[in-house]
């Protein structure tokens, strides 16, 4: 049976070299290159999709490979889909790199410039490997194979206009449908679901941040299993203690919750650190909340272009959310639209702070009523978003922006 290999090469000058010796190797089936880090998550998620046996043996990932860095693409690639062996091709064979690329879940390690001997040797080693562990899978072993969890992040243009509301909102609306769903505080400083939903919890996403690998164990010992039947990953009691959260660590815990949940709302707030950053970075969905005022709509437009700036998300990738939406108002959705150059998402929020009130005041927005305008708006939006099963009144859930956003070059 031919090892089909698919390479992830970002340099043209690679890409033929590393295609020719490919074609080279006896029994080999190379299949077209990718150029960065996006095409080839798409890609293995799309053959996921279909059947583990359509995925590629082998994957060859080069140093130069972006915009998510090697390592960290390795450990991506791995943790969803563990039946692909990846083998990482670097100009540095140090024995520190070659460990850490065993620690990201790499299977071999092949020295730049590549020699045939060497690469048909790992390739046929790592292929090897890829044919057991599917034989396991294939016996029933209990290991995560799928696509991975949908993300949907939710930023706010300014602070006030309803992000962790609707973040809430949405993360019931998916779990109630039927969908396993994590709710994960990353407004490191200043997140407050917990007193929205009435939770003490001691534990919170530090927690995860110093944990290179996040078992399956760790996670759940990380989360707490709300009445609702939500898993929280809430923020620090002590805001200082989200410094602790680097972009590195937002990527490594998005990817783990990924893995284990098919629906994951990432409350972002209105301040974007890194880590913040890298979840916006990831997800399938990003959502920017905003509320139809100067003031506001300003705000959603800076945090857009800044996004673009500094390489995050585009304008187009991003859905701009109008929240305590009126239609006496002079700021309309076609117009925010026109001004941020985001999408718009079809459904709006009514401006109805009355029924939300008291179960705010009383930390239950959970109980908030199936009759509250706000609510149905909200829930109407998750299923708008595919957020909810289809049979629950939602759409088929469809794969928004990619998990990984390309790069523009400069």
């Amino acid at each position: 049976m031919p090892t089909r290999i698919l390479p992830a090469v970002g340099d043209a000058d690679a890409v033929r070299s590393v295609t020719t010796l490919l074609s080279q190797l006896p029994d080999a089936e190379p299949v077209a290159p990718v150029v960065d880090s996006t095409q080839l998550i798409d890609t293995l998620a799309r053959l996921a999709a279909e059947s583990v046996d359509e995925l590629p043996e082998v994957v060859i990932v080069h140093e130069r490979i972006g915009p998510v860095p090697a390592l960290e693409l390795i450990r991506e690639v791995a943790l969803r889909f563990p039946a692909v062996g990846v083998i990482l091709v670097t100009s540095d064979a140090s024995p520190g790199l070659f460990q850490a690329a065993m620690d990201y879940g790499a299977r071999g390690l092949v020295a730049l410039p590549l020699s045939y001997e060497e690469l048909a040797s790992r390739v046929q080693a790592v292929a090897q490997w890829s044919v057991g562990v599917r034989r396991h899978l294939g016996a029933g072993g209990d290991v995560f194979t799928g696509v991975g969890g949908t993300v949907v992040t939710v930023s706010g243009a300014k602070g006030g206009v309803g992000t962790t509301l609707t973040a809430i909102q949405l993360a019931l609306a998916a779990q109630a449908s039927g969908r396993s769903t994590a709710l994960v505080d990353m407004d490191l400083q200043t997140g407050d679901i917990a007193s929205y939903l009435d939770v003490q919890f001691r534990r919170s996403v530090v927690d995860l941040a110093a944990i290179t690998d996040i078992s399956p164990r760790v996670l759940a010992d990380a989360v707490f299993r709300h009445d609702t039947g939500l898993a929280l990953l809430l923020a620090p009691a002590e805001g200082e203690r989200g410094e602790d959260v680097t972009d590195r660590a937002a990527r490594q815990i998005v990817s783990a919750l990924r893995s284990r949940y098919e629906v994951v709302v990432i409350d972002c707030g209105a301040q974007l650190g890194g880590a913040g950053a890298a979840a916006v970075e990831m997800a399938d969905r990003a959502l920017l909340i905003t509320t139809p005022d100067v003031v506001a709509v300003r705000g959603a437009k800076r945090a857009v272009r800044m996004w673009d700036r500094l390489q995050i998300r585009k304008a187009e990738e991003t859905t701009v959310v109008v929240n305590r939406h009126s239609r006496a108002t002079e700021i309309q959705p076609p117009l925010i639209q026109k001004i941020t150059g985001t999408a718009v998402a079809a459904t709006v929020v009514p401006a109805n702070f009355k029924e939300l009130q008291s179960v705010v005041d009383a930390g239950r927005i959970h109980e908030l009523e199936n009759k509250s305008s706000v609510k149905q708006a909200l829930w109407g939006l998750a299923g708008e978003l595919g957020l909810v099963k289809a049979a629950d009144g939602g759409h088929k859930a469809g794969r928004g922006p990619v998990s990984f956003r390309r790069r523009r070059e400069s």
